[in-house]
């Protein structure tokens, strides 16, 4: 048997997170189909995943830095002994090294070779923060950050026992239902519960506890079903306690070496012959928010209590976690764009993913549809600023948010496929940079049984075009058909601020110019926002146009929007105009012509 580790130090974590990751690897398929509570959308083991992988990746690279200033030291070391050794036999020829430091400096103190244990805690905490996607995933990354706040209260501890383990599984428990605006019995808040009694409840070493709060744990995702009706008359435990038993078992394997037996299959309870593929089984007693709203928000803590307020008036499901400046915050609502402007006022929201349930989903459409069905058709839209998230989000589209600088990965385009939950989807990369990145995330989900078209969007205005004319209930390839064909026919501008000197289609630009932009090359250079702005559309408009669509950023002039618009009366009888606000954007303002 290999060794394990008899106390909780920095590479027990390392280990630890590995094997909850290939747990709910193993588990992730069999967790969502029993996800039923909050919402049935078939996405909890994914989310737990999802969550667990950005831990482990943030725990690696800790380890990595570490090992990185090893190497470092290790070769500095070794240059200052051959120049020691140099200058010994200079000064002293014929005496030995015996009693000397030969390592050009003092000992390094134990440990130093890799990361402590609140490194590792601490790392563990921010990756499942900043990763987190929805409920459970949010619950889960805030039970591990209770953790790490008893595990690295602020020193550099090297390891601690089964006293400082009980202590952790019941810090967890208690921060994380407390995250929760309204927390509820038989979810996975009960089993964290149950787990850290049960931990409490027991002496020994960290084995003893792992032990113990795994059984403690197993045993309330049992009683789960006679806690909450909706899981009962589905027949099935909670998915997020399900998840959570997942990973107390590979806690267990860390210091035991073996994992505990496996659970039996949670899609159907003990003494239940409820069939969960029934009409109508999963669904809760009332219609719930059609959208899922997450982000990340830098903010103070007196913002985020003001927050918590104002999200809990507007939804359902609301948990916001983490601290120190940064926050993960996750609701359910009607209003996303409210959702999102309150994040806005808190604070910096970023990487803001609104998922729209669908007309057909369970939790919108109450009792009588089938559970967990798939849409047939959705719309997944890169979008540049919250304001256009919020926008295509209530036009029904999955959104993905892409600052300035920080372009979406593949992988974050498959997420989001598989959050639209449908059988076809459309993805609307609205930047040319990202043709690529979308490509590979169509053929990565075409792999998963999902079918994919790409629409080539080079802006966000001719993404707002295209889902203007997505129709679902059509032929899926006459719906690509007319969407491609909407935002070929738009032209798009942008109008922003140049950062440094630099050769452009349009002569020489100075760092602080206006550049305006017209299908991706540089065509005007002004000194102020809204002349430059009125040229741009002038020329766009020599070649006709129907419709003028304006997405103004965060730091355009006020002026701007009234300017174009007068303009358009004026000059243009017939062209009309629509103006949204796209908020943090990176572009002082787009301009759409159709």
């Amino acid at each position: 048997m290999a060794q394990v580790p008899q106390t909780f130090d920095a590479l027990a974590v390392r280990t630890w997170c590995g094997l909850a990751l290939r747990a709910l690897g193993r588990a992730r398929e069999e967790i969502d189909a029993i996800n039923v509570y909050p919402v049935a959308d078939g996405d909890t083991g994914t989310n737990l995943y999802l969550t667990v992988e950005s831990a482990v990746a943030a725990v690696e690279a800790v380890f990595t830095a570490h090992e990185t200033r090893g190497a470092g030291r290790e070769a500095r070391g070794a240059a200052g002994e051959a120049g020691e050794a140099g200058e010994a036999g200079r000064e002293a020829p014929g005496v030995g090294g015996a009693g000397g430091d030969a390592g050009g400096g003092p000992a390094e103190p134990a440990g130093a070779a890799g990361p402590s244990l609140g490194d590792a805690a601490r790392a563990m905490a921010h990756g499942a923060l900043i990763g987190a996607r929805g409920n459970s995933g949010t619950i889960l990354a805030q039970l591990l950050r209770g953790m790490a706040e008893v595990l690295a209260p602020g020193g550099d501890s090297a390891h601690t026992d089964g006293h400082g383990l009980r202590r952790a599984l019941r810090h967890a428990a208690d921060s994380a239902r407390r995250a929760v605006a309204h927390p509820v019995e038989g979810t996975v808040l009960s089993v964290a519960s149950a787990a850290a009694d049960a931990a409490t409840g027991t002496e020994g070493d960290c084995a003893a506890v792992a032990r113990a709060a795994h059984e403690g744990a197993l045993a309330a995702l049992a009683a789960t079903p006679g806690q909450l009706a909706v899981l009962e008359r589905a027949g099935v435990v909670d998915a997020g306690g399900r998840g959570l038993v997942a990973v107390l078992a590979a806690l267990v394997e860390t210091f035991t070496g073996q994992a505990p037996a496996a659970v039996p299959p949670a899609a159907h309870v003990e003494g239940q012959d409820v069939e969960r593929d029934g009409p109508g089984a999963c669904a809760p007693s009332e219609p719930g928010p059609a959208y899922e709203v997450i982000y990340l928000l830098e903010a103070q803590d007196a913002a985020v209590d003001r927050l918590r307020e104002r999200l809990d008036a507007l939804g359902d499901s609301l948990v916001v976690v983490g601290g120190d400046g940064l926050w993960n915050v996750h609701v359910h609502v009607d209003d996303a764009g409210a959702a999102v402007e309150a994040g806005v006022e808190a604070g910096r929201p970023h990487r803001i993913r609104i998922t729209h349930f669908g007309a057909g989903d369970v939790h919108t459409g109450g009792a009588g549809r089938p559970p967990r069905e798939r849409a047939q058709r959705a719309v997944v839209a890169v979008v540049p600023g919250e304001g256009l998230a919020a926008l295509c989000g209530a036009a029904g589209a999955t959104t993905v948010l892409a600052r300035p600088g920080e372009p979406p990965a593949s992988g974050e385009l498959v997420e989001a496929v598989r959050r639209a939950h449908a059988r076809e989807v459309v993805l609307l990369p609205n930047d040319a940079d990202l043709r690529d990145t979308a490509a590979a995330a169509a053929e990565q989900a075409r792999g998963e049984g999902v079918r994919v078209a790409v629409i080539p969007t080079r802006s966000a205005v001719q993404g707002i075009a295209a889902l203007a004319v997505h129709e679902p209930g059509r032929r899926f390839d006459e719906d690509v058909v007319a969407m491609t064909s909407a935002a070929g026919a738009t032209r798009h501008a942008e109008v922003t601020v140049a950062e440094h000197r630099s050769w452009t289609t349009a002569g020489i630009c100075q760092a602080g110019d206006v550049l305006g932009l017209i299908d991706g090359d540089v065509a005007v250079i002004g000194s102020d926002v809204t002349a430059t702005a009125e040229t741009v559309l002038d020329r766009m408009l020599a070649a006709g146009g129907e419709l003028v669509t304006l997405v103004l950023g965060d730091e355009a002039p006020d002026s701007v929007a009234d300017r174009l618009q007068a303009r358009v009366r004026e000059s243009y009888l017939a062209v009309d105009t629509v103006t949204y606000r796209g908020g943090r954007q990176g572009t002082l303002l787009l301009i759409g012509v159709e």
